[in-house]
């Protein structure tokens, strides 16, 4: 059974810091693309950063978070992070992870991903 866990969310206040981890179980980490998505109340969800498959793990950013949320892999703890610095208030959502196979550059597309974790909130306020 894959699995994907999200944690690490909270409430931060505006210029601050968290980071989420993701543990993906029940699949081969390294031939997956892994996503993050996040959905705001009554908004549409939209990927926020992503690390390709090998062997071209590239990582991709929506433009709303490059220079602010940074994301990483540990292949040994089957992990991704996202490290999110500089946090506003429009970055307040539920953010989930997602594994797909990603044959193309769509990473921001869900229909990319077979795979979701639960969600973890992201609170930013004063």
């Amino acid at each position: 059974e894959v699995q994907l866990q999200a944690s690490g969310g909270g409430l931060v206040q505006p210029g601050g810091s968290l980071r989420l981890s993701c543990v993906v179980s029940g699949l081969n980490f390294d031939d997956y693309a892994i996503v993050w998505f996040r959905q705001a109340p009554g908004k549409e969800r939209e990927g926020v950063s992503c690390i390709g498959r090998t062997p071209s793990p590239d990582t991709y950013y929506a433009d709303s978070v490059k220079g602010r949320f940074t994301m990483s892999s540990d292949s040994a703890k089957n992990t991704v992070y996202l490290q999110m610095n500089s946090l506003r208030p429009e970055d307040t959502a539920v953010y989930y992870c997602g594994a797909g196979l990603l044959y193309g550059t769509s990473w921001y597309m869900e229909y990319e991903y077979d795979y979701w974790g639960q969600g973890t909130q992201v609170t930013v306020s004063s």
